[in-house]
C-alpha cells in the first residue's frame, strides 16, 4: 500500500517509493530505496522535499498518514534550494565492491547491451534535429550508477574488454561510468554525481561518422590560430552544445562539460582556450575520463594503449589535466586497471580482472602465457593481495611477437574464461 508521509514523520525502516518533486531538490540518486541509515534520514529531513510516498508492504508503517492511489496525484512541494548532504565516512568510499566483480560483469553486460541501442537512438535523433530530453537518458544513468554502487570496477572493466560495440556509443557508456565512479571517489553529492554521469554520456553527442567520432586526444586541435568554428576538432563540441541546449531541460553543468571537456588548464585547449580559473570541476573531471578512455580505445592510425600504460602516459604527457583530480582518478581506477596486461615475477603473463580497494597495486589477475615455456597456459585467477608474496607484478607485459589473437579478442576471451572460472 502506498501512503504519503511528511518528511518530519519519517522513520528508519520505511521504504521510500517516491520523492516529491524534481531529483534536483533531493540528495539521493534514486527515488526508491530503504531508509536504513541515520545519515539518510537526516539528509532527507533537511532537504527541500516536504513529503514522500512510502510502500508499507516493503517497509515499516507506524505513523498516521493519508493513503494515495497514485504517487503522481500528490501536489508538488514549494521550490527551495537543496542543502548540502554530509558525505558518507571515508571508510565507506569503496563500499561499492559489495557484489563480486565477476558476478557484476554479467549485470553490466546486460546493461551495456540494453542501453547501447538507447544511446545510438539518442545520438541519431539529436543529429536529425528531433531533440533530446534528460528524462530519456535517466534510466540509463540510474542503471550505470547502480552498477557502480554494487561494484566500482565491473562496468568499465567490462567495456574495456569488449570489442563488439560501435565506437562512439561505447565511449559514451564508458565515459559516463568513469564520471560516476570518479564523482563517488571525490565524494560529490548525489545531484552532482548524476550530472557527472549525464555529462559523460552526452558530452560527445555532436560527434558523428562524418567527423570520425570523438577525436583522439593526441590528434585534437591544440593552440591553433584558426577560427574555432571552422576547425574540424571544434565542430563536435559546438554542435553538441547546441543540440543539448536546444533540449531545454539539460542541466547547465552538463552543457558546460559538453563545451569545455577539451579545455586544458594551461590554456591550450579548445574551443575557447580557457585557463585554469575558468574551467569548472565537472569539465576538469570529464577531460580526464575522456582522455583515458580514448587513449585506451585507440583511433585510426593510433593503436589503443594498455590501461596501465595509459595511466602512465597521462601522468607524463597530459600536462593540461588537473593534477589533483588525476590523483583521485588513479586511486579510483587503480594503478593496473581491469584489462591491463601485466608480467608476473614467475614469468607468467596475465590480465587484470579485478581490483582490491585496500591494495591498489595488488589486483586479481588471470594468467594466459608462460615466458619460460614460451606458450599459452591454462588460465588461473590469482588474488595478488592474498598470495602472500608467492607472485607479484613486475611490469606491464610486452605482447609483441607472441602467438596471440588481437588484443581486443584476447581481453574478451580472458574475461569470459575468468567469469566461467569464478562461477565455478
Amino acid at each position: 500500500m502506498l501512503k504519503r508521509v511528511e518528511t518530519s514523520e519519517l522513520r528508519l525502516g520505511m521504504f521510500i517509493h517516491k520523492l516529491e518533486g524534481s531529483w534536483f531538490k533531493h540528495p539521493f540518486w534514486k527515488s526508491k530505496f530503504l531508509l536504513e541509515e541515520m545519515w539518510m534520514l537526516e539528509a532527507l529531513q533537511g532537504s527541500a522535499v516536504e513529503a514522500v510516498i512510502i510502500d508499507t508492504e516493503r517497509g515499516l508503517n507506524n505513523v498516521p498518514v493519508r493513503e494515495v492511489a497514485m504517487a503522481g496525484a500528490v501536489p508538488p512541494p514549494q521550490q527551495r534550494g537543496m542543502p548540502l548532504v554530509p558525505p558518507r565516512p571515508a571508510a565507506n568510499k569503496f563500499a561499492a565492491a559489495r557484489v563480486a566483480t565477476a558476478k557484476e560483469f554479467g549485470t553490466a553486460r546486460s546493461i551495456a547491451e540494453r542501453h547501447s541501442r538507447l544511446v545510438s537512438r539518442v545520438f541519431i535523433e539529436a543529429r536529425l534535429g528531433r531533440g533530446i530530453s534528460a528524462r530519456t537518458v535517466d534510466p540509463l544513468i540510474d542503471d550505470i550508477y547502480a552498477s557502480v554502487q554494487r561494484n566500482l570496477y565491473a562496468f568499465n572493466g567490462l567495456l574495456r574488454c569488449r570489442e563488439d560495440s560501435e565506437e562512439t556509443y561505447r565511449h559514451a557508456l564508458a565515459a559516463s561510468a568513469l564520471m560516476i565512479a570518479l564523482a563517488r571517489q571525490m565524494n560529490l553529492s548525489a545531484a552532482e554525481t548524476r550530472e557527472a554521469g549525464m555529462a559523460g554520456l552526452l558530452m560527445d553527442i555532436g560527434a558523428n561518422q562524418e567527423t570520425g567520432g570523438p577525436p583522439h586526444p593526441e590528434d585534437a586541435w591544440s593552440g591553433s590560430t584558426s577560427d574555432p568554428e571552422n576547425d574540424v576538432h571544434c565542430q563536435h563540441v559546438l554542435s553538441g552544445h547546441a543540440l543539448l541546449k536546444a533540449a531545454g531541460d539539460i542541466p547547465d553543468a552538463v552543457l558546460k562539460v559538453c563545451m569545455r571537456h577539451h579545455e586544458r588548464l594551461d590554456g591550450c585547449g579548445y574551443p575557447n582556450r580557457l585557463s585554469e580559473g575558468e574551467i569548472d570541476q565537472l569539465s576538469r573531471m570529464a577531460a580526464i575520463c575522456d582522455t583515458y578512455d580514448l587513449l585506451v580505445a585507440g583511433k585510426g592510425h593510433r593503436p589503443g594503449l594498455d590501461p596501465a600504460e595509459a595511466i602512465r602516459h597521462m601522468g607524463e604527457h597530459c600536462v593540461g589535466l588537473d593534477p589533483a583530480i588525476m590523483v583521485d582518478f588513479i586511486e579510483m581506477i587503480g594503478i593496473f586497471p581491469i584489462g591491463a596486461f601485466v608480467e608476473l615475477r614467475s614469468g607468467r603473463l596475465a590480465m587484470v580482472v579485478d581490483e582490491d580497494p585496500t591494495e591498489r597495486a595488488l589486483p586479481t589477475v588471470f594468467t594466459f602465457w608462460s615466458k619460460p615455456l614460451g606458450k599459452k597456459i591454462r588460465g588461473e585467477a590469482i588474488m595478488l593481495s592474498q598470495c602472500y608474496g608467492a607472485d607479484e607484478i613486475v611490469g606491464i607485459a610486452q605482447l609483441g611477437g607472441l602467438d596471440l589473437p588481437p588484443l581486443g579478442a584476447l581481453r574478451q576471451s580472458l574475461l569470459s574464461a575468468y567469469m566461467r572460472d569464478a562461477a565455478g
